[in-house]
């Protein structure tokens, strides 16, 4: 599983010109789902998504996690984070998730993060989205719970 964590200050998602989700500060995870990822996976990336020191204390450094913060989390899934780009100009999927196994990794990464108390709000499975964020800092984070 290779999550994108992006510290933001707000995100929203749009399907069809529509606001379908949106946070205000917090998390906006990108979440791709490999074929061989587990609920072992699913718990590492939720604890590290909501435990992760990447928001400013009062001294401005990263000393404060998500749920210091009180913030919320926009979970996305995205399955070209999986896109293998070393051979070739297309990048290949292979080691994506079908889409069936995906889902349920993806929600159980919801509810997972939901019972530790955290507001999570998400995209649409298997549509075409929009993503609007403002990332703060910038800061941004690649998490892989392989390596």
């Amino acid at each position: 599983m290779v999550g994108v964590i992006q510290r933001v200050s707000e995100a929203a998602i749009y399907v069809g010109g529509e606001c379908v989700s949106q946070i205000g500060k917090g998390i906006l995870l990108l979440v791709g789902i490999a074929f061989d990822d587990t609920h072992e996976d699913v718990s590492f990336m939720a604890d590290k998504t909501i435990h992760l020191r990447i928001f400013g204390d009062e001294q401005g450094n990263l000393n404060r996690s998500l749920l210091d913060e009180q913030g919320e989390v926009l979970v996305v899934s995205q399955f070209t984070l999986l896109g293998d780009t070393r051979k070739g100009r297309r990048p290949s999927f292979s080691d994506a998730a079908r889409p069936e196994a995906a889902e349920n990794l993806y929600r159980a990464l919801i509810e997972e993060m939901k019972s530790c108390g955290v507001p999570v709000k998400e995209g649409r499975f298997r549509a075409r989205m929009e993503v609007k964020l403002t990332n703060s800092g910038p800061v941004t984070l690649i998490v892989n719970t392989k390596k």
